[in-house]
């Protein structure tokens, strides 16, 4: 696997939600450089060996905005 790519959202209670899109792997973080950090060390836990791991880690942040007709 070259990349592995995660859906951003903000969390309601603040903070970010990190959910991976084709592996089981979720985590979440106060701030975009924690989730960074959580996110590199989730995918590091999720694949045992070198040769499983990807080589790099997409983060597609969404945003829902709501607004009145």
């Amino acid at each position: 696997m070259e990349e592995i790519i995660f859906l951003v959202e903000e969390s309601n209670e603040g903070g970010y939600i990190a959910k991976a899109l084709t592996e089981s792997i979720v985590t979440e973080a106060d701030t975009v450089e924690e989730l960074k950090e959580m996110v590199k060390d989730a995918v590091h836990c999720h694949f045992d060996s070198d040769a499983m791991r990807p080589k790099m880690i997409r983060l597609h942040f969404v945003r829902d905005e709501v607004f009145a007709a």
